[in-house]
């Protein structure tokens, strides 16, 4: 896979793209502008991808919580269903959008008017579920989703990507666009000789060397240490990557009422041992220090605010 020819190549709907909202990115820029000249601009919008090497882990259930959560606790957060041709984001959350990815990519309409907006605020931009061309994108396609994210005329503080299982070109192309990758593993054979396998392609192919580890459907502490560790081990001594243990989420009777409820488990109970679980996941987000973001060969997740953004460290959010 050859991400800098695809860029090149990019798929023709994103010229559409750019073409149709050039007049708000315009009036986005002289924003901006402003803002700099007076001293106040939003700081830069930050990828994280959730990614789990092996279905059934409970990847998606990750990324819906810890989205609610962190927009529950103020931060402007956009969810991407980036399992294409087999989304379930909508179905957990209980939405019915009208458009999809496929939308975006045919030209019909723009990412901004693909967003649908679940409680709390959280914004989720869909992808189709059962659509064979969906399943069948090429890198082009994949490269022209991840571009328009430049396009948003008020992009999140926090962008969550749902990436699909396995580690095909889409799942390590929408990984490596993103600023961090969260690796989601529960007390599985197959989930941990996944989860190796996705760091390596990862690792080797596309030079991404941090992950943090999220243990889930655990009984106990004890049990998610041992999961990292082993994890942990093996890669250590094969691979020139880091790992850090972000945290677990518990077997949790709440979690799998929430998921029947087609809700998330924070806003549903946030009482309960999953939901506390996910506020304590989003609190160790949100004290990550400052992302080393991609380099500029590589296609990434709001690359176009590095060349018109100066470094905003501490500089505040806008809420």
């Amino acid at each position: 896979m050859n991400q800098a020819w695809g860029l090149r190549q990019m798929f023709p709907a994103l010229a559409a793209l750019r073409t149709r909202d050039a007049h708000v990115s315009e009036h986005l820029r002289a924003d901006q502008a402003t803002g700099l000249n007076q001293g106040v601009a939003r700081p830069r919008s930050r990828a994280i991808t959730v990614a789990g090497g092996k279905g059934g882990v409970g990847k998606s259930t990750v990324a819906v919580n810890l989205g609610m959560a962190l927009s529950m606790a103020g931060h402007r957060t956009m969810l991407l269903d980036a399992d294409m041709g087999l989304a379930n984001v909508d179905v957990l959350l209980g939405l019915t959008p009208a458009r999809h990815i496929g939308h975006l990519l045919d030209g019909t309409c723009t990412l901004a008017e693909l967003i649908v907006t679940a409680p709390h605020g959280l914004q989720i931009v869909p992808a189709g579920s059962g659509a064979r061309r969906l399943a069948q994108l090429s890198n082009p396609e994949h490269a022209a989703v991840i571009r328009a994210f430049d396009e948003l005329p008020l992009p999140p503080e926090y962008l969550l990507v749902d990436t699909a299982a396995g580690v095909s070109d889409s799942v390590a192309m929408f990984a490596a666009a993103a600023d961090d990758v969260i690796l989601v593993v529960c007390d599985e054979p197959a989930s941990l000789t996944d989860a190796y396998a996705l760091i390596k392609v990862l690792s080797r192919d596309f030079g991404v060397r941090r992950y943090r580890v999220v243990a889930n459907m655990v009984r106990h502490a004890g049990e998610a240490k041992h999961l990292f560790e082993k994890l942990s081990r093996v890669s250590d001594r094969f691979l020139d990557v880091s790992l850090d243990f972000m945290g677990l989420i518990p077997h949790d009777e709440y979690l799998r009422r929430a998921i029947r409820r087609q809700c998330a488990v924070v806003d549903a109970a946030p009482g309960s041992r999953s939901g506390q679980a996910f506020k304590q996941l989003a609190g160790a987000v949100d004290n990550w220090g400052k992302p080393e973001y991609p380099n500029h060969d590589r296609i990434a997740f709001f690359g176009g605010q590095a060349a018109m953004e100066p470094d905003l460290e501490g500089m505040g959010w806008a809420r």
